[in-house]
Formats: C-alpha cells, structure tokens, sequence
C-alpha cells in the first residue's frame, strides 16, 4: 500500500509597489540680471539672486531651506519674493559688508507645490565690492608720504628690541631680531632723523646701543651675522636646521645699512667717532672672501659652526643678492676679485634675459622678473640710476621689473578680483596659512602693498596710485599701527594683520629715496663702495 502525500504551495502575498519620489529641478540663477556659473565677485551689498525652478515651490518650504552665510559662517537675513508663478524665488540680502564673502545655498529640502523635492542642492558663492568711500580724509601726496614713513617708523622705533635696539622678524617674533630687517630699519632711523620725525641725537642714541650689541654681544661667523638672533643674548636662532649660523646675504643687507649710518654720522663729536670707528670695526671684520669656500669664484650664502657648508648654496643672479657681491667687492680688508662676480654672480653672462613681457624688455633675470624684492633690497642703498656694468643698465632694469609687475597686474590673466591699475604688486609676502615668493610666474591671488610702494623710485605715477588705493579705499583693512599690513587677497576677503621687517623698512626706505636720494646719496658716498664697484666693473655718475 502506498501512501502520497499532496501539499499546496504558499503563495507570498503580493508588496504594494512604493511609487519613486518625484524631484523637480533648478533651472536658472541671475545675480543682478546676469548669469555668471556659481560665483559672483565685485557685488553691492543688496544683490537681487533669482533662482528659478521646474515647477511652483512651496512657500512654506523656502525658509528652512535657503540660507544665506558669511565666510565666518554667520547667518545673514534677507527678503524672499517670488515670480514666474511661484517658480523662481527672489532673495534680496537686507544689507551685506564690503569685501566679504558670502555663500547661498538652496537645500533638497526645497519642496514644489506638488510635493516634490528638489533634486539637487544649490551652491552660489558671492563676494562684495570694495568700499569705494575714503577710510580717511584726503591730504596732499607729501603730507602722504610723511605720514606712511612717519607711521611705518614705528615698526622699527617703537617696537625695536628693547635691549639690542635691532628690529623684530615680525610683530610676533618676541625676542626673535632679524639682521637683513635690521639693516633696513637702520637706514629708516637714518631716514626719520633726516625728516626730524626723531631727533639726531635719540637716532645717535639707538644706533649706539644697535653698534654695541652687534659689536660685543651679537654671534658672528668668521665676522658675518646669524639670519637671526635673540635680542638679549645676542645668539644665533636658527633659521632652520643647517642655517644656525652665518647668512653673508643677510650680512650684506645689515652692512649696507651700517655703512649709510656711517655716513651720516659724520660729525667731528666723539660720539658720532666713537660710533663710525665701532661700524668700521663691525664692517671690516667680515671675511668675504673666505666664504668663496676654499677660493672658488662664487660666493656661498651659509656657512654653519655644526654643518660647515653643508647646505652649498651658492649666490647666483639674478635676485635680490647684488649687495652681497657689491659689499663682497668693496671690503679693506677681505675683498673678491671680479672673477667671482662675473663667474659666481652673473654666471658669465647667463643672467641676462632679454625677452619681452607685456611690452617691456627685461634686461636681466627669470621669465617675466620675480619678485619685485629683487629690485627693492639692493638699491636701498646702490642707486641705480645711470649705473651700469657689462650686464645691463640697472635703471632700465629696476623699472622694466617694475612695470612688468604692474602691466600682469593690470592684464590679470588668472582673473583674481581686485587687481587693477591701483591695486598691484607681487612680492615674498605672508599669505593665507603661509608665505611665498609672489610673482607674475607664481601668483596666488596676495598683493603686498611693499610691492608697489617700495617701486616708487621706477614707476611713480603707478606706485603713487597704489599707496593712495591702498590708504584711502582698503585703509580700515589693511592700515595699522605700524602702516600697511604685510597683505591681502581680495579675491578670498583675506587680510593679515602682520608686518615684517623685511618688508616695512623698503617702504620707508624707497620711498626716501624717490623724494629726496638720501639714503642712494649716502650709501653711494662711501669711498670703499665706490672702488669696489669700479673694480666690477661699473660705471655711472655716482662712482
């Protein structure tokens, strides 16, 4: 007998199918009746942003998901309309801040009148104008210059190292001098005793206490100086782990000033003796020559007690080292033949340029001419105006850098917001987060108004501009204590509030030498400066 089982298949019970959710989509944006992708640069400070969409929004939805931000992420308000049946929303900021950054978004949240949700967010970016009124009253371009110089004193006054008299790195360093920086603000004392902003004989004063403290505290290196020291001590801060010892470039910026002191005070007293004999002994107790390492025809930038020359970098042109070559050249007691500057400077003629950039031929240097501190730090004290050796003409040089520098500015190929005729300059400068070498072939948005200031001698009326711009329009932002911020972009509303030795003593410096020659004429004054450059080769109405 057999038994047969027969069982019924359980049927599963059909799912009710969930219908997708319908989405509705953005369809246009005008920002003051313009359509521009998603960012939006030189707005006013009451944009009109219309947003238009595939369908009618729900008003009750529009709220919650459109917000308006600063950078600072603070919530802006505005006005909300609507047009085109409801499907296109119209947002009106009640009153935005100048050069600032904004970010309007539109959240999936956004829904139609039919329920459907937006099916994408929306992200517009928004900068504003700069503020086209005066920050402060209008005065006469020579009450400007003053009241820059006078201001950007005080870097170096005010805020000179109390103890060793020299000038911080920057306005952070604490107790951290800078020897280049130091030079510069030297010639600044010398600049603002000239313009009785101090009186001779407190200028006297704090170059006596800087000569000592670099005469019998300061470390030297075979009679070169750190890059930096400690103001108390007078011992080396390194400047990074092989540069604990000496910097000849660094050296050669102090010299020049020292020198341009020197000339200066040149009064029969036996203080202002005391004081050119303790220079002389500073000066010439650099052994220049000895940093050709082992008689090479090239000088080294550093030489470290620990390292030696380890990090072997020779000075080569075209930058901003002429001085140390110059001063290399010009010592009494530990000069260089001029094999090493037309081997180790000029590379034998390999620093010429030639080619054009934006109208203007460039003598000397790298495509389309650095960093305009090249044109600035040597010729604070080497006044190039009619000066020449077999390698270029250095007013032609100065001034078609200069201009170079000015004309990309203006042209702007990498479209950052703010560049102009009045808003220029590319330079070593802070920039968000870090610093760099700016110029025309590594441009980053910054402007550093030491840039176009310290230019004044090459491009007056261009530079003249700048200072005005940078004074009058952007000065509640970029105008502090010690003068002019070190920099800003525009492009990204971000503005520092540092100041660099390196980059106030130019301004006052520079701008000394465009009205009056004085520090070119005392600098240019020294006997040994002016056979050394005739033994390199130079010629001009100044030797």
């Amino acid at each position: 007998m057999a038994f047969w089982a027969c069982g019924k298949k359980q049927v599963e019970p059909t799912k009710p199918v969930t219908p997708a959710p319908t989405t509705f989509s953005f369809n246009a944006l005008l920002v003051n009746g313009l359509y521009n992708g998603f960012t939006y640069t030189g707005l006013d400070t009451k944009p009109v942003i219309k947003i238009s969409f595939s369908a009618p929004v729900d008003h009750s939805s529009v709220t919650s998901s459109v917000s308006l931000k600063s950078k600072d992420s603070t919530a802006e308000t505005f006005d909300l309309a609507y047009a085109n049946h409801d499907s296109t929303i119209v947002i009106t900021p009640s009153g935005l801040q100048y050069i600032t950054q904004y970010n309007l978004n539109v959240a999936t949240s956004l829904k139609s009148t039919d329920k459907s949700t937006l099916g994408s967010s929306i992200a517009v970016k928004m900068t504003t104008a700069i503020d086209p009124s005066d920050k402060f009253p209008q005065i006469s371009d020579d009450a400007l210059l003053d009241l820059v110089q006078k201001q950007t004193f005080k870097y170096f006054w005010d805020f000179g190292h109390p103890t060793s008299g020299l000038a911080r790195e920057r306005n952070t360093s604490g107790d951290v001098v800078t020897t280049g920086g130091s030079g510069f603000g030297i010639m600044a004392i010398v600049a603002a005793s000239s313009r009785n902003f101090v009186s001779r004989a407190d200028a006297l004063a704090r170059m006596q206490k800087i000569v000592g403290f670099l005469k019998n505290t300061a470390q030297k290196f075979h009679g070169a100086f750190p890059h930096w020291m400690n103001g108390v001590t007078g011992a080396v801060v390194p400047f990074s782990q092989q540069d604990d010892g000496a910097d000849l470039v660094e050296t050669s910026y102090l010299m020049q000033g020292l020198l341009t002191a020197r000339q200066y005070f040149n009064g029969a007293g036996a203080d202002e003796t005391a004081l050119r004999n303790d220079i002389n002994s500073i000066w010439n107790g650099v052994e220049w020559d000895w940093f050709r390492q082992g008689g090479q025809n090239v000088l080294y930038w550093h030489w470290s007690p620990n390292y030696g020359f380890a990090i072997n970098m020779p000075v080569h042109g075209w930058d901003e080292a002429l001085i140390t070559y110059v001063m290399a050249a010009s010592s009494t007691t530990h000069a260089i033949p001029k094999v090493v500057y037309d081997n180790g400077w000029a590379l034998n003629g390999q620093i010429k340029n030639g080619s054009t950039y934006y109208g203007v031929q460039l003598p000397l240097g790298p495509a389309m001419g650095g960093p305009l501190f090249f044109a600035h730090y040597s010729f604070l004290g080497i006044n190039p105006n009619g000066l020449s050796d077999t390698y270029a003409s250095y007013d032609v040089q100065n001034k078609a850098h200069a201009l170079i520098n000015y004309n990309y500015c203006v042209n702007d190929p990498l479209n950052y917001y703010g560049y102009s005729a009045q808003c220029w300059g590319l330079t070593a400068s802070d920039i968000e987060g870090g610093y760099t070498a700016s110029s025309p072939t590594n441009d980053v948005g910054v402007i550093a108004p030491t840039a176009a200031i310290s230019s004044l001698p090459y491009t007056p009326t261009q530079s003249m501009a700048a200072l005005k711009f940078f004074y009058y329009k952007l000065g509640d932002k970029v105008w502090g204590e010690y003068g002019f911020y070190d920099s800003f972009n525009l492009s990204t509303t971000w503005f520092g509030n540092s100041t660099l030795a390196i980059d106030q003593g130019p301004i006052i410096d520079m701008i000394e030498n465009y009205r009056s020659g004085l520090l070119w004429n005392l600098f240019m004054s020294c006997p040994e400066v002016k056979t050394g450059m005739k033994n390199l080769g130079f010629t001009g109405p100044n030797l």
